[in-house]
């Protein structure tokens, strides 16, 4: 029987270090852009989300059995002309619990605390050709345009970033 998914925001990565960092480090040997490039070392993900979390960032969690199995984060502008916008930043979902629907939960819910937040302007980026681009767009975000070379492969190939906007 499948358990029922959970969404919540974590407020401490601390109690959630190890989770946390085994799915960065999933998502990234698995070929996710997310900043990083694989192989992972697990102590690498665990500095990551040390230091994550901010007053102006927030991240929001998936479970199921009681294990987190994705995340994202919304990322508050501070800037004076900027406070009504904010950029969602590293969606990940394990790769052993992809197509269903967790990816989509959790922007969804981060979209809703955006309006909570009152935020009205929402962007984000995505390596051209990964098949979050058509979670975006079935979201209703916008491409805005594409950077070439923006990010480079383990490969050492550089691969174009494709920018993203959506009003609320």
């Amino acid at each position: 029987m499948i358990n029922q998914m959970v969404l919540e925001q974590l407020f401490s990565t601390e109690e959630h270090m190890e989770e946390l960092s085994e799915l960065l480090v999933q998502v990234v040997d698995d070929g996710a852009s997310v900043g990083f490039l694989p192989p992972l070392q697990l102590s690498d993900a665990m500095d990551y989300w040390e230091d994550v979390l901010s007053p102006n960032v927030i991240l929001l969690v998936a479970k199921r059995n009681n294990r987190i199995v994705g995340s994202v984060q919304l990322h508050l502008c501070e800037k004076p002309n900027g406070v009504h916008r904010a950029e969602i930043a590293k969606l990940m979902t394990h790769p052993h619990y992809r197509r269903n629907g967790i990816g989509r939960s959790l922007m969804e819910k981060v979209e809703e605390r955006a309006i909570k937040e009152g935020k009205s302007l929402l962007v984000l980026d995505t390596r051209e050709g990964d098949p979050s681009n058509l979670l975006y767009t079935s979201l209703g975000y916008i491409p805005a345009g594409k950077i070439p070379n923006f990010a480079q492969s383990e490969t050492g190939e550089l691969q174009a970033t494709i920018i993203y906007y959506k009003t609320l």
